[in-house]
């Protein structure tokens, strides 16, 4: 008869004192997560910024001169935005979805035996009410912005800041391969968000004027819209010309062929003549990945967190790849030196 082999798992106290800590500092940064978020967001302003504080400098202009400059800029943009473009946004969206389902009747009317389409319109002052209350959200937290700013402007204004902070609590050796590796996501992290946003400014404005020379309805949604949605590669045009599309097909049979014409020829535009120049410095995600941030990022923190993912996983994907270029250099010089 054969004897039945027993098996125990001991758990040593090492073990549970490392577990135990993990638990405690993660708990720690989820209650900090506030301000970490802060800190990111200002870091990534300061990403943006930086190449052109640098320029400014290079011309002859004082670094702090140049520093508030720039933030003053910055902060007259947003006044802009919220004051200008916002309002009728809102607006024209709410017109847009208010009138979506008569349009698609005007497309196909099979439609409606399978699906209660006159319903949408009763969703529109939610979903405004909603745009709204993202917006109050983000900037009426005084506090979020006003510290998220301090900060972004107090890392830009002291040069070297993360590598004199990082001496304070390593050797001099860490403390550089540290700075070197910020330095590094840093300056892609930069190029990639600048270049993101002059694509979709640039894509914006030539979708709502190709739209409002055409003379469709509702171009300042879908030119944003447009914008917006060029921060997704290769998914994010597709689905952005499925709204022009309705909204010219309720116009004119014709329009809708000229809408996919014309967000086809503004895309080739982009691909051979912007995209080469505004990005050649830059490199992007891959779009799976980036759609599987997206997803992540709007399922754990809303919209913000949308925002936030894409410039978050470029930041991990820069420093791993980094840090796991170091370790490599180093087992090289540790066999040369055998």
């Amino acid at each position: 008869m054969q004897e039945q082999k027993t098996y125990s798992v001991e758990v040593s106290a090492k073990t549970i004192i490392f577990t135990v800590t993990l638990i405690l500092i993660l708990a720690l940064l989820w209650v900090l997560k506030n301000l970490l978020l802060s800190l990111f967001v200002a870091f990534i302003i300061m990403s943006a910024v930086r190449p052109l504080i640098s320029f400014f400098v290079r011309k002859g202009i004082p670094r702090r001169l140049a520093v508030f400059g720039i933030f003053i800029a910055i902060i007259f943009f947003f006044i802009f935005i919220l004051v200008w473009v916002i309002p009728p946004f809102v607006q024209e969206t709410t017109l847009l979805i208010k009138h979506l389902p008569a349009m698609i009747k005007s497309i196909n009317p099979a439609v409606i035996g399978y699906i209660n389409i006159d319903s949408l319109s009763q969703y529109a002052p939610n979903i405004t009410n909603q745009i709204f209350g993202v917006v109050r959200v983000v900037f009426s937290n005084i506090m979020f912005v006003v510290t998220t700013l301090f900060f972004s402007f107090y890392l830009t204004l002291e040069e070297g800041f993360i590598k004199n902070t990082l001496s304070y609590f390593l050797n001099e050796r860490d403390a550089l391969k540290v700075a070197i590796l910020v330095e590094k996501t840093e300056k892609r992290l930069g190029r990639w968000l600048l270049g993101e946003f002059t694509l979709m400014v640039i894509i914006g404005c030539m979708t709502y004027v190709g739209l409002t020379l055409l003379g469709f309805r509702y171009a300042l949604p879908l030119s944003i819209i447009a914008g917006l949605l060029e921060a997704v590669p290769n998914i994010g045009p597709i689905f952005s010309t499925i709204p022009a599309f309705i909204v010219g097909v309720a116009q004119a049979p014709f329009l809708g062929l000229v809408a996919i014409a014309l967000y086809f020829i503004v895309q080739q535009l982009e691909n051979h003549l912007v995209v080469p120049y505004v990005m050649k410095k830059a490199v992007g995600l891959s779009p799976i990945v980036t759609l599987i941030t997206l997803i992540i990022g709007g399922q754990l923190f809303g919209v913000l967190g949308m925002i936030l993912a894409i410039p978050l996983a470029l930041f991990l994907e820069t420093l791993l790849t980094e840090i796991k270029k170091q370790r490599k250099e180093h087992g090289n010089n540790s066999v040369n030196l055998r």
